[in-house]
């Protein structure tokens, strides 16, 4: 753990001994240059098999969002639909909770997963007329030539940049960026820095500085507030709202209470 780390994490957790020692017990084996290149060049067939593996079991319905993001309610009694884009769409946890509650918007998903694309078609809420979702990866401009520029009003990314190698992540927002119609948003969750989840992890595990290959080949990146505003910043995004979310995941059946650490942005693309 750098000195930098060590300032920041005044801003979103107090580390005990331990866990300070977690940390540093990480840098003592990293994932070698080629394992960190296969994980890469290999991302979509480890999303894939994580769909075969869970189906529709792993995540639960995103009924929170609406909750975190007013946004996503404030235009119900407009005449005018606005256009969604949802990146990293997974099996529809987001976007189906959204049509239940009926908000006024036209939706656009992809994921990496063909799988995964596969499951939202098969969900009974799916209605091509009112969601077009395809499989794409975000990272190149792949996304340009099936998506007009100028023309989403707010795209979300919940739980999905952390799963890109950090080398693409202003590449990633600049393709954002040109998606969006002027005045348009971002709305953006995503694991905080010095989550239980990297504490957790184990020597072998950490590829670089806050980026780890978990057992099944897929990755995460823990942000910081700081970090997440900066590369939101240089993609030509105005940041409105920055926070950390502190959570409990509690199981009580299985004697789990567990903190998390999440963190949250809005960002605009100004007039």
């Amino acid at each position: 753990m750098n000195k930098d780390s060590e300032d920041i994490h005044l801003n979103c957790k107090i580390l005990s001994s331990d866990e300070i020692d977690r940390l540093k017990s990480q840098d003592s084996r990293l994932v070698t240059e080629h394992k960190s290149k296969e994980l890469e060049v290999k991302a979509k067939k480890y999303w894939d098999l994580f769909y075969k593996r869970n189906e529709t079991r792993f995540f639960r319905d995103r009924h929170w969002t609406i909750r975190e993001f007013s946004e996503l309610l404030g235009e119900n009694n407009s005449n005018h639909e606005k256009v969604l884009f949802e990146i990293g769409c997974g099996v529809g946890n987001f976007i189906f909770p959204l049509i239940e509650e009926k908000v006024n918007f036209r939706f656009i998903a992809c994921d990496l997963s063909p799988r995964a694309i596969e499951f939202v078609k098969s969900n009974p809420l799916y209605d091509c007329s009112k969601i077009d979702v395809f499989q794409c990866d975000i990272t190149t401009e792949e996304i340009l030539k099936r998506i007009p520029g100028n023309s989403v009003d707010v795209v979300t990314l919940i739980f999905v940049l952390s799963a890109i190698h950090p080398d693409k992540f202003l590449e990633t927002l600049s393709n954002i960026w040109k998606l969006i119609k002027p005045g348009g948003l971002v709305l953006f969750r995503d694991y905080g820095l010095f989550d239980m989840a990297q504490l957790r992890f184990k020597a072998g595990n950490k590829i670089s500085e806050n980026f780890y290959m978990r057992q099944d080949g897929t990755r995460s990146y823990f942000f910081s507030i700081e970090f997440a505003q900066t590369i939101f910043e240089k993609a030509g995004f105005t940041v409105s709202m920055t926070s950390y979310v502190h959570r409990r995941t509690v199981n009580k059946k299985e004697n789990i209470d567990v903190p998390r650490i999440f963190v949250q942005l809005k960002a605009e693309k100004l007039l």
